[in-house]
């Protein structure tokens, strides 16, 4: 089974006001500690107002980027993209990939969805050596459900395990959401606001 499918089922009264010891010390509105890590980054991200689209082929997920070209009237318009792979992907919509700054959007990939606060965490894998606040604020990140990790200290093994002998630079998180001085950590700093849609991938 899916492991996104039962997020589509209306949670029931009794999951929803179920006792927790810690209950004074979490907002009402965030997930619980104990539920997995795919559960828990959808509902974040989400809470932190990022678009999520779900898919569970690649016939999908390429119906889902054609909603999110719609939606914003993209068709025909510049995207800002590094990855080679991602535009034969996405080929066929009339866009033009470009490494210009001036793009409508920012198409890219990922190295990993951070479940405890629903951020992306990004490398120069993805961003070369610019800062994210040089980029489109529209951006669409392209990953899969195996990306999930629980905090940033497992995404940051999971770079050092693939990238042994050569660890990328300019490692940090997209938080698309306003954070507050006191809530920011040392993966957030020169984070922008970003309009940020996210095209995920069934791959377990």
């Amino acid at each position: 089974m899916s492991l996104f499918r039962k997020l589509f089922k209306k949670e029931s009264k009794s999951d929803s006001t179920r006792p927790d010891k810690n209950h004074d010390e979490r907002s009402k509105y965030m997930p619980d500690i104990h539920t997995p890590a795919d559960e828990r980054f959808t509902k974040n991200f989400i809470l932190n107002g990022g678009k999520f689209l779900y898919a569970v082929n690649l016939e999908e997920l390429k119906e889902n980027f054609d909603d999110i070209l719609l939606e914003n009237d993209w068709y025909e318009q510049t995207a800002f993209c590094f990855d080679e792979h991602l535009e034969d992907t996405f080929k066929g919509y009339n866009l033009e990939f470009t490494q210009k700054k001036d793009a409508s959007f920012f198409l890219t990939t990922c190295e990993s969805l951070i479940a405890d606060n629903g951020s992306i965490l990004v490398s120069s894998h993805q961003l070369k050596e610019l800062k994210l606040q040089e980029f489109p604020k529209s951006m669409v990140v392209f990953a899969t459900t195996s990306q999930i990790v629980n905090n940033i200290g497992e995404g940051l093994r999971l770079i050092k395990n693939r990238n042994k002998g050569n660890i990328p630079s300019n490692i940090t998180t997209i938080k698309h959401f306003e954070t507050d001085e006191e809530e920011k950590d040392f993966m957030s700093y020169g984070s922008s606001t970003k309009n940020l849609y996210l095209l995920l991938l069934e791959d377990l």
